[in-house]
């Protein structure tokens, strides 16, 4: 449970990340209130998560998650460069995502 909980928060990341694009510096009202929801979200689903997760490994998830999320939005609907450098690399990050879980990282 404790790692769906870390899963929901590093879409959620992913959420507050294209937001703050959309929010232009903040001078956006509805972007910026999206913003903010899924921001703290995050911080409080990772906040749970870290009950019964030990930090190291739920962060780097949930910031890989939230990273890999972004990255790939950003190319499929905002127009990000895409090619084979950077779809390796996020493949990367994902294959980290996979392993750590897998690596028994609780307490």
């Amino acid at each position: 449970m404790a790692w769906l909980l870390v899963v929901v928060a590093g879409l959620m990341e992913t959420g507050f990340a294209v937001c703050l694009k959309m929010s232009h510096g903040f001078t956006r009202l509805w972007p910026t209130i999206a913003f903010a929801c899924f921001a703290l979200g995050s911080f409080g689903l990772l906040t749970l998560s870290l009950r019964r997760l030990d930090v190291g490994p739920a962060y780097a998830v949930w910031t890989g998650i939230g990273a890999s999320g972004t990255a790939i939005y950003g190319m499929v609907f905002l127009g990000d460069a895409v090619n084979t450098l950077k779809l390796v690399s996020i493949s990367l990050v994902v294959l980290g995502i996979i392993g750590l879980p897998l690596s028994g990282a609780s307490h």
